[in-house]
């Protein structure tokens, strides 16, 4: 098993995924409402705000296989934009490693965004951060290129003394084959399997504390490893 501390002392996290109804959001929303905060954005932005990602993969698509393949040990590469906005710009790795996650990140300008969609890279080797270098050298070596962008709401509670994260996202919404991360008249189609539903996710670090566990506690909350990217990317095969 690997190393729960990660790269650069970062620790990894537990992730728990499930899919909800709307009815079932409705009522475990009133309980956190009462005992959790908001984080910072949503708390400015009536409660919740617009995620837009687009993600990568390379020609053998292999973060698609090594999903369906139950691959233990496994990365995916996005660029992260809040509320069609280009004033924060995250290019992300998401590592998992069995049961925990992990994130880098580094951050880009809206040139050095366009230049890495487009597949031009050298950007991230003036940036300062040793995490840029390693995405050059793994975007170059495995030939990644963008395929597809996810969109999705996301309403967001945090417990701050335990570093608990829960959010709901809703209104899963694909863009096949585009890049235009920034257009907010971007043609974007449902996610079939998610209609009349939505996704919690909780995360956290050594263990989830017991109250925040009986405010979940929910009847029929359907658990799952399925990810955003593959609910999108499904409708490519």
């Amino acid at each position: 098993m690997a190393n729960k501390n990660g790269l650069a002392g970062k620790p990894y996290r537990h992730e728990l995924k499930y899919i909800i109804s709307e009815g079932e959001h409705k009522l475990l929303a009133t309980r956190l409402k009462a005992c959790l905060k908001q984080d910072y954005y949503a708390s400015i932005n009536g409660g919740e705000y617009f995620i837009r990602s687009l993600y990568f993969d390379d020609p053998f698509d292999s973060a698609v296989a090594e999903k369906a393949d139950g691959v233990g040990s496994r990365d995916k590469f996005r660029i992260r934009i809040y509320n069609l906005s280009d004033s924060t710009i995250k290019l992300e790795r998401k590592h998992k490693e069995g049961q925990y996650i992990k994130k880098d990140s580094v951050s880009l300008t809206r040139e050095e965004c366009d230049a890495v969609v487009r597949g031009n890279l050298a950007c991230l080797l003036a940036k300062p951060e040793p995490f840029a270098k390693q995405v050059y050298g793994i975007f170059k070596s495995n030939y990644i290129r963008p395929k597809v962008i996810v969109d999705y709401e996301r309403e967001p509670y945090v417990f701050p003394g335990e570093d608990v994260r829960i959010t709901f996202d809703r209104n899963v919404r694909t863009a096949m084959r585009s890049t235009d991360l920034f257009n907010p008249n971007l043609v974007t189609y449902p996610v079939w399997d998610l209609r009349n539903c939505m996704i919690l996710e909780v995360k956290f670090n050594e263990s989830l504390p017991l109250y925040v566990q009986e405010l979940l506690t929910v009847g029929s909350a359907e658990h799952t490893a399925a990810s955003k990217y593959i609910f999108c990317r499904q409708y490519e095969f």
